[in-house]
């Protein structure tokens, strides 16, 4: 499954692709948020499937890693 990776700096929320394509958004002073289908696979080896949304952190003040809580906000 390809990526398709897109700057969007003001987040639109978005339930399902059209085209059935895993979305990968990076938000300004924000998350990454992937919109589809995808594999996450932890430093441990175990491995979750999100069928079609999360965010993910990228200051690292999350209290909920690899997920975004909103603590680079604050």
């Amino acid at each position: 499954m390809a990526l398709k990776f897109q700057k969007n700096p003001i987040f639109t929320p978005i339930k399902k692709t059209k085209t059935g394509m895993t979305k990968v958004n990076l938000i300004d002073n924000g998350p990454l948020v992937v919109v589809g289908e995808h594999t996450i696979t932890h430093p441990d080896g175990s491995q979750e499937v999100k069928p079609s949304r999360a965010s993910y952190c990228r200051c690292e003040k999350s209290a909920n890693m690899p997920f975004c809580d909103g603590a680079h906000k604050g």
